[in-house]
């Protein structure tokens, strides 16, 4: 072969390499914004620059902006979804149709100009959608400068003013923000109910308000000196100033930027060791201080849990401020409602604050896989919980499982590989995104053991954070902390509505042994584990995997006998193990001791000897 086509070859190799592996670029914005908020009218003025990087090999001709406070207008797809689905978030009903017009959100774009020249540019609905002037070549920045005006909405979801607790503004998803862009395409999604998926940058906000409220919200104060209010530094002398005030934040490396306001707010500060420090944002009146402040202690606790469990929280603060409706995540702080009791408070605390594991540092695509974020917040949350109030960690996912359970008996599974927005029902949604998120990891944990399963965790956590990992970087982590292939369970558990369900279908004696034969009753294979207890009191485990794994999981309990067996090939519906006594010794035989598998039928699960064999067509009885 000639020289010169030898040469081409190999540089075609090596760029094709280097393709194949890059595809994992991400976008990135900066955003100055510099917005005033009227506290009579409830409208917002301002600007914001934005510098956008495209890391991408793709050359942009457009790109689009979410305008998310449209949804709060009657006829919007949140307002028809609401009214039109059969069981609608209760929060909103059909509440926004029936918004006056100074009760409304609006988000209006006054002027839009990229690198100085003005761009066409058009909404529809919750997205704006820019032509542009000037195309972005890969690896090129670009800036735009826009002004905008918004209304601040009645408090319907998540965000507006003057909530039911009495919280003047919830101030979230509250400016003009570039939607996601990268190897999929745009992630433009219209605003319908639930679920983000956003840029890495960073944020330089000044907001101007009456001087009287409070604002808590993402990022670090750099004016504490002129702002006081709780932020200066013990000591200090506060340069006091008339009229309205300035805040001035900062954030960096973060997907979002929320924040709340209210005259009435208290605002204390608690050092998490070796952590972040935490800021308290809550009503002065008494029953809610008592109860802020006891769930500061708990926050701490909380913290420490989780960097010791999953990772380390990256950023140096974190805020807990009362407002919003129920809870909602947000990069370095959340809004939650400030009554209740002081452990329902400690629990939603702790599910919001362990979003900043999964959706601010992590940061999954919540939209198209939103159990990679709820569901892994919400096992955190229990396990969390668990420690916390000293209780036995492995019944912590009871509620998950049992929701799980409530929902398949009513028939309204769906599988959990779909956008968030399109399930048939919420309370599908619901269960599908929290409580199978949940069963997902405990089941896993099943399958690789815990040991390996913490492991994966962390491992997980340190490879892909500010990286927006997806299902399939999950799954690998865990496989190769493990040893054992999991595809096939990520496979079944996301993207179809098989049940587990397992039984032991029959009992043999013959020339002092005693054979077990099991049967796979429903559509999902499972490792097993079957203990068998005998009437002296001693146990043994039998193990057996499920040929998909290619490999046992450790040995978990060193106090039981454990034997490990054949693996049990999917396509075959029994399996049948001997063991070498009488059944006469035999008290009990249980399949899955622990519950960690969500199957359908427990009642199949389990054979009480204790009392003497019958023949086995009575135990079916």
């Amino acid at each position: 072969m000639p020289k010169f086509n030898v040469l081409c070859l190999f540089f075609l190799a090596l760029t094709t390499s280097s393709h194949s592996q890059d595809y994992r670029w991400q976008q990135r914005v900066e955003y100055a914004m510099d917005v005033r908020l009227d506290v009579k009218t409830h409208t917002l003025t301002g600007t914001q620059k934005l510098t956008y990087y495209n890391n991408s090999r793709d050359t942009l001709h457009k790109v689009y902006f979410h305008l998310y406070w449209n949804a709060f207008q009657p006829g919007s797809m949140m307002d028809v979804r609401s009214i039109n689905i059969s069981d609608p978030d209760v929060r909103i009903g059909d509440r926004i149709s029936k918004l006056q017009d100074d009760e409304i959100g609006y988000q209006h774009i006054v002027s839009l100009r990229q690198d100085g020249k003005d761009v066409s540019h058009h909404v529809d609905g919750t997205i704006l959608e820019v032509t542009l002037g000037k195309f972005i070549l890969p690896g090129s920045k670009t800036v735009f400068e826009m002004k905008f005006e918004a209304q601040v909405p009645i408090q319907i979801r998540r965000s507006g003013r003057n909530n039911k607790e009495g919280i003047a503004y919830s101030m979230t998803q509250w400016y003009p923000k570039m939607a996601e862009y990268d190897y999929q395409g745009w992630h433009a999604y219209q605003y319908v109910a639930r679920e983000f998926h956003s840029v890495w940058g960073d944020f330089d906000v000044k907001i101007t308000l009456d001087r009287s409220h409070v604002i808590g919200g993402t990022g670090t104060l750099q004016n504490a000196d002129k702002i006081g209010h709780g932020y200066e530094k013990p000591g200090t002398t506060v340069r006091q100033s008339t009229g309205d005030l300035t805040w001035h934040f900062t954030a960096k490396n973060v997907i979002d930027f929320a924040w709340a306001a209210d005259p009435d707010y208290a605002h204390d500060r608690v050092q998490v060791p070796g952590g972040p420090e935490l800021h308290f944002f809550y009503q002065k009146d008494e029953k809610t201080t008592s109860n802020w402040k006891k769930l500061q202690e708990y926050t701490v606790k909380h913290f420490a849990f989780m960097n010791k469990t999953f990772g380390k929280y990256p950023y140096e603060s974190y805020s807990i401020i009362q407002g919003g409706d129920g809870g909602m995540e947000y990069p370095m702080c959340t809004l939650i409602m400030g009554g209740g009791s002081v452990q329902g408070l400690v629990g939603l605390m702790a599910h919001e604050a362990s979003h900043s594991w999964y959706q601010a540092v992590l940061a999954s695509n919540e939209a198209l896989y939103p159990w990679m974020d709820e569901g892994f917040t919400d096992f955190a949350r229990q396990e969390s919980m668990a420690d916390m109030f000293d209780t036995p960690r492995g019944t912590s996912h009871q509620s998950s499982y049992a929701a799980y359970f409530g929902l398949v008996s009513r028939g309204l599974q769906e599988p959990i590989g779909q956008h968030a927005d399109h399930y048939t029902t919420n309370l599908a949604y619901k269960v599908a995104a929290y409580a199978m998120g949940t069963i997902f990891l405990e089941q896993l944990k099943y399958i690789v053991g815990e040991a390996n399963f913490y492991k994966g965790m962390r491992q997980y956590y340190n490879t892909w954070k500010f990286k927006h990992p997806e299902p399939n970087d999950f799954i690998r982590v865990m496989e190769k902390t493990s040893g054992l292939k999991l595809h096939w369970y990520m496979n079944y558990w996301v993207n179809t509505t098989k049940k587990i369900d397992y039984g032991i279908k029959n009992i043999i004696e013959n020339a002092g042994s005693t054979f077990i034969m099991l049967e796979r009753v429903g559509e999902f294979p499972m490792p097993v584990d079957l203990v068998v207890t005998f009437k002296d009191g001693s146990k043994e485990m039998f193990y057996i995997p499920t040929n998909e794994t290619l490999g046992n999981k450790p040995i978990e309990d060193q106090t039981t006998q454990r034997l490990d067996l054949s693996a049990w090939p999917w396509v075959y519906p029994t399996y049948t193990l001997s063991i070498k006594r009488n059944v006469e010794d035999i008290a009990s035989i249980e399949i899955d001791p622990s519950q960690r598998m969500a199957d359908i039928e427990r009642k199949n699960n389990i054979m009480d000897l204790s009392q003497g064999f019958r023949p086995f067509a009575d135990h079916t009885k």
